[in-house]
This record gives structure tokens, C-alpha cells and sequence, in this order.
């Protein structure tokens, strides 16, 4: 029987720090002791199904998950089957087989090609063949970069655990540190983590029993980097076991994330580059343009693109929190309902705006690159920068929120500045494709009016 890992609802502080992720331990599918209340309500809202967990994606030839059958168990593949994935997509058929031959691997895969199911399903056979039990500790641990990612991640896990009976849990932000490590020390076989509160725990809690460690999974290390986790990352690679199985994941090749490669893989890794043999950096069925607009005119632009398109699914992303917040309390006032995520936020409030509008057939979110990155969101039709963003490798992750799945289509519109123009070059040298609107200037709405 499951070991059962139940958490004491009490008081907890929150972090506004912008993306400084900490954590909260659990035995099954609580989070944070104030943010789980939201986190589990949202669940039942939706029938214990996470968002990102079954979406469909470019399925990779001749590649069915029952050609599996002798190096995973049914207990694993059944769970796939209830997910209702019948065929790997291209990462998961180059990554599945050498990782469980037990090879360390680096994979660079756009976001949404399915790599979570691509490190998770070895782990868990990992872990499975290996007969963890809680008093073994933990066996697995899976970092990622953001609160959001983390809580998709379990919950695709939770979803692949349906009939195994190991414990894992969800470390992130704001829990209460006693409690946590008390969950620690009855024993967690896999864990989600984010990197904060994760190194806090390494060095600080004395039952939590992570010498048995047998795998380590980085997600998304570009983006890890990028929001300043690089010496803790670091710290954890050189305080973890150094015997195990290593997967590290990146949709973008940086010197940082080299570093970090040499660090985190001793022997020679196994390089599955999805991305390399396409010809375009972004997913095909996603018309991508961008319209040049004049600085007083943008504010006019969007909220007419918005209202025009106020039926259906739009990310609008901008490029700081002072500005989501700014649009978020302008276009609610003119009567053009929008939510928001941004970092500054409580996580409380992150966690039930992201389900709010996984779970919406439309509506307008408003947010800065914290929610860009790896986030399944499903059905969104339209991505709006209203910004451009610093570099077109986050371009690139922004505009992933679309057209993700095999025969999808989506649209994203880049507004630029008419100063602001070089950024086409740039796009151009990283194979995005783009092409300019048209836009009727003529229909522009009249803001006074409202």
C-alpha cells in the first residue's frame, strides 16, 4: 500500500520575489499548506487532471508506446494508456531507449515535444526496478526552473504513479520548514523540486535521506540559469551523489548551460538534438507576423485587437510585472476583462489564476516571461507581445504557448516600435519566420468613448 504522506493545513508566509522558487514537501498531491488549499480545489474543479498532462503533439513514426512492452512495466505503460497516448513523439523515441539502458543524457527539444514524459517515464521505471521503498529516501529528484513547471511536472507524474506505489512529492515555495522536513524524513522516493528551497534542504535537514540518490533530472536548465539559480545549482550538483543517472534538458545551447553540462554529466552523455534537423525554430502550423506601430498608438492597438478578439484564448506578454500590473487595473477599468501572472504575485494568486484559465474555453491573460516558459496551457489562439522580448531565444519560448500538438495552429503578433524594427534581423538569423500585418488603422476603437 501507498505510504500516505498527509500535511497539517497551518499558517504560511509566501515570497514575492519574482521567481526565487522554495518549497513545500508532500507525500502525494498537496503543495504549499495555504497554496494547497487552492492547488487541491483547482484539482477537483477539474477532476484531479493537471493541465499538461494529455495534450497531443507531432507524433514521431512508428514509434507506439507498446513497443516498450519489454523494458517498462504495466503498471507504467497502463498509466500512458489512461493518459491516452497511444504513439511517443520524436524526444520521447530517441530518449526513452538509452536512458533505460541507463546512459546519461543531454536533450535540446522545443518546448511542447513531450520531453516531460521523456525523463519521466525512465525515472519512474528507475525507481520501480530498483524496489524504493520510503525507508530507502529518495531515489529521483527533478528540478525546474518555476512554481508553474514544477506543478505541471507532478502533475504528469502523478498521472504516470496511478498504479505504483512509491511516494513522491512536490517541493516549492512557502511551506512551513519543520513540516517539510518531517515529510522528508518519513521518505519521498521522487521528488519535483524547485532549486531555492531544495539546496535549503540538502544542507539543512538531517533525515532527509538522499544517498540512495539514483537520478537526477535538470528541466529546462537554460532557463534555471537564466533567473540566477547558477550557484546553487552548483552547490546541489556538488552535495548530490555522484554515482546516478543524469538527464539534463535545455531548449536553448548557452555557455551557462555548457558549464553546467560538464558539471552535472561525468561520463559521456548521449545528445538527443530534436531541434537541429528542422529548418524553422518554431513549431509549424503557428503564423507568426508583427505590426510596427508608433509609441501613443500601442496602448490603442492592443485594446482593440483585444476586444476584437475578446472570444477567444490571447496571451499578452510584457516586459516587466510593473507593466502586467499597470494593463491588468487599465483594461479590467475600461470594462475588457483580463487576468493576470506576473512574479510579484502570491503564489496563492499564481496558482488559481493558471488553472482558471487552463481550464477557460477564452479569455485574456496578461504576464511576463515567468509564465512563458514550458507552461502547457491548452487552446491558446493568440500570443501578443506587446513587448519584444531581450533575446529571440525567448521569442521563441513565448510564442510556444501556441499551435502545441500535432495539426494545431495558433497565431502570434509581435508589436514593434518603428525604432524597434532591428529585432526582425535577429529573428531572421534564429530561422523564426515572420511577416508583417495588416492592421486597419481606421478601426482603431476610441478609448474615450468608454
Amino acid at each position: 500500500k501507498k505510504k500516505e504522506l498527509k500535511k497539517r493545513p497551518q499558517e504560511s508566509e509566501d515570497s514575492d520575489d519574482d521567481e526565487r522558487e522554495d518549497f513545500t514537501a508532500n507525500g502525494d498531491n498537496s503543495n504549499t499548506e495555504e497554496d494547497g488549499e487552492e492547488v487541491n480545489n483547482a484539482r477537483d474543479d477539474i477532476g484531479e487532471k493537471l493541465p499538461g498532462s494529455s495534450i497531443g503533439l507531432d507524433v514521431y513514426k512508428n514509434a507506439a508506446f507498446s513497443t516498450l512492452k519489454d523494458k517498462v512495466c504495466d503498471l507504467t505503460l497502463n498509466a500512458i494508456k489512461d493518459m491516452g497516448f497511444e504513439n511517443m513523439t520524436e524526444i520521447q523515441a530517441r530518449s526513452i531507449p538509452p536512458l533505460l539502458e541507463g546512459r546519461d543524457l543531454v536533450g535540446a527539444a522545443k518546448t511542447g515535444s513531450g520531453k516531460t514524459l521523456a525523463f519521466l517515464i525512465p525515472a519512474v521505471e528507475l525507481i520501480y526496478k530498483l524496489k524504493f521503498m520510503p525507508r530507502n529516501g529518495t531515489g529521483c529528484i527533478i528540478i525546474s526552473p518555476t512554481r508553474e513547471l514544477s506543478m505541471q511536472t507532478f502533475g504528469v507524474l502523478k498521472e504516470l504513479m496511478k498504479y505504483h506505489h512509491h511516494t513522491y512529492g512536490l517541493l516549492m515555495g512557502g511551506a512551513n520548514r519543520q513540516t517539510e522536513a518531517q515529510k522528508l524524513a518519513k521518505g519521498v522516493n521522487i521528488i519535483v523540486a524547485t532549486p531555492g528551497r531544495l539546496l535549503d534542504h540538502l544542507q539543512n535537514t538531517p533525515d532527509f535521506l538522499f544517498k540512495n540518490l539514483q537520478c537526477l533530472i535538470i528541466d529546462e536548465a537554460d532557463r534555471i540559469l537564466d533567473i540566477g539559480f547558477e550557484e546553487e545549482m552548483k552547490q546541489i550538483i556538488n552535495i548530490l551523489p555522484k554515482r546516478r543517472l543524469t538527464m539534463l534538458f535545455s531548449a536553448t545551447q548557452t555557455k551557462k548551460v555548457d558549464t553546467l553540462t560538464s558539471l552535472a554529466l561525468k561520463k559521456e552523455p548521449v545528445y538527443v538534438g530534436v531541434d537541429d534537423e528542422k529548418d524553422k525554430a518554431t513549431v509549424e502550423g503557428l503564423e507568426q507576423g508583427y505590426v510596427v506601430c508608433p509609441s501613443e498608438k500601442r496602448f490603442l492597438l492592443l485594446f482593440t485587437f483585444l476586444k476584437k478578439n475578446r472570444k477567444k484564448k490571447v496571451m499578452v506578454f510584457f516586459s516587466s510585472c510593473m507593466s502586467v500590473k499597470f494593463h491588468h487595473e487599465l483594461l479590467n477599468y475600461i470594462d475588457l476583462p483580463v487576468m493576470s501572472i506576473h512574479g510579484k504575485q502570491k503564489q496563492t494568486k499564481r496558482t488559481t489564476t493558471f488553472f482558471q484559465f487552463c481550464n477557460a474555453t477564452s479569455g485574456i491573460l496578461l504576464c511576463t516571461d515567468v509564465a512563458a516558459r514550458g507552461l502547457d496551457i491548452p487552446d491558446v489562439d493568440w500570443i501578443v507581445q506587446y513587448d519584444p522580448p531581450d533575446d529571440p531565444k525567448e521569442y521563441i519560448h513565448r510564442v510556444g504557448r501556441t499551435a502545441r500538438g500535432q495539426g494545431s495552429s495558433g497565431h502570434a503578433l509581435l508589436i514593434l516600435r518603428p525604432e524597434e524594427l532591428g529585432f526582425l534581423r535577429y529573428l531572421k538569423q534564429a530561422r523564426v519566420p515572420v511577416n508583417e500585418f495588416d492592421f486597419s488603422w481606421n478601426k482603431i476603437a476610441d478609448i474615450q468613448l468608454q
